[in-house]
């Protein structure tokens, strides 16, 4: 026997077992559906806290993956992202792969219900949002005495304490819960951007204050230059005579104008007739207005106002300021402010 003729039984026996191995791995059933061809959406309830076991069992049962067990590999992988989902309703399409379902799952785009928290608003609007959303039982007025702020005031205020951001709740979501979760999240922002008594004889809710009033009176590329008056004026006494807080007790938040009858309300946010800061935030600020009011320009200016849409102009001069006044006052009635 030769030598080839003892190497062909090994290599015929080897080729045999691997297109064994091949023939099997075809005919065996797929655990994933197809990546290219999406079915209809569907739409899936994520709850508080849920693990992702069962969030893989109810995929599966909605027709989006096929096998719950590939989904839960993937979820409990640590690089994967699970840990991202939001509770509430997510748009996702059926029939297919669990790494697009997951994908689906993080794309907040397809959150059907999004409670969205604006920059500048209030605790008011918040609780008119909640009202509307069907995920959320109980009394929206009721909830606000169960919440502790995160900065702590005589009135135990929620008042620019609510952190401006896009929130999904779970069914079943008290109003309490979703309010305390806005305030968890802006104490986190709080912790993120350094934020401290930083202004040497204002307290922590003396800032926040100030940062709710850059939020309402000025652009942001303003915002430092108008915490800068603010504190000026509050070192030498002077009153602030901001619009927006006579605005905010009165209930005329948005409009430009304020008429000389306004500025005579008695109320403690009247900033025309009394001295200092009004008791409480009146908006939700942004970061950028927090770290302005923490981090104020440094300048001599008294005086500012906006003459027409995005040109804020500051002033030490009072000649100068009304001067601007009646620049405003014409460009008010030609239109500039629609």
């Amino acid at each position: 026997m030769t030598k080839s003729a003892v190497v062909r039984p090994y290599l015929l026996t080897a080729l045999v077992v691997s297109l064994g191995f091949s023939v099997f791995t075809a005919l065996r059933p797929s655990n994933e559906f197809p990546s290219n061809k999406p079915g209809n959406e569907v739409v899936i309830a994520i709850g508080n806290g849920e693990f992702g076991s069962s969030i893989a069992q109810t995929l599966k049962e909605k027709g989006v993956i096929k096998e719950a067990a590939t989904f839960i590999s993937l979820a409990n992988d640590p690089h994967s992202g699970a840990v991202g989902i939001a509770p509430g309703s997510h748009r996702i399409h059926s029939h297919i792969t669990s790494r697009q379902a997951l994908d689906e799952l993080l794309d907040r785009s397809r959150l059907t219900d999004l409670v969205n928290v604006e920059e500048g608003s209030t605790v008011s609007d918040v609780l008119k949002i909640l009202a509307q959303d069907p995920h959320i039982v109980g009394k929206t007025q009721d909830a606000l005495r169960h919440v502790q702020p995160a900065i702590s005031n005589a009135a135990q205020s929620l008042e620019g304490q609510l952190a401006p951001a896009s929130y999904t709740f779970a069914q079943g979501t008290s109003a309490a819960q979703a309010l305390q979760s806005m305030v968890t999240k802006f104490k986190t922002s709080l912790t993120q951007i350094g934020f401290s008594n930083s202004v040497k004889g204002y307290s922590p809710y003396d800032v926040l204050k100030i940062a709710s009033l850059v939020q309402i009176e000025a652009d942001a590329q303003d915002y430092s230059r108008v915490a800068g008056v603010i504190y000026n004026r509050l070192r030498i006494g002077m009153p602030l005579q901001l619009n927006s807080t006579v605005q905010y007790a009165n209930g005329s938040r948005g409009k430009i104008a304020l008429s000389v009858q306004a500025t005579k309300i008695n109320s403690s946010y009247n900033t025309y007739k009394f001295i200092g800061l009004p008791p409480t935030p009146i908006s939700n600020p942004s970061s950028g207005a927090l770290l302005a009011a923490m981090n104020p320009e440094a300048h001599n200016f008294l005086y500012f106002i906006t003459i027409k849409p995005h040109d804020t102009r500051f002033t030490k001069d009072y000649a100068i300021f009304q001067k601007w006044v009646t620049e405003y006052n014409h460009n008010l009635a030609a239109g500039l402010f629609k």
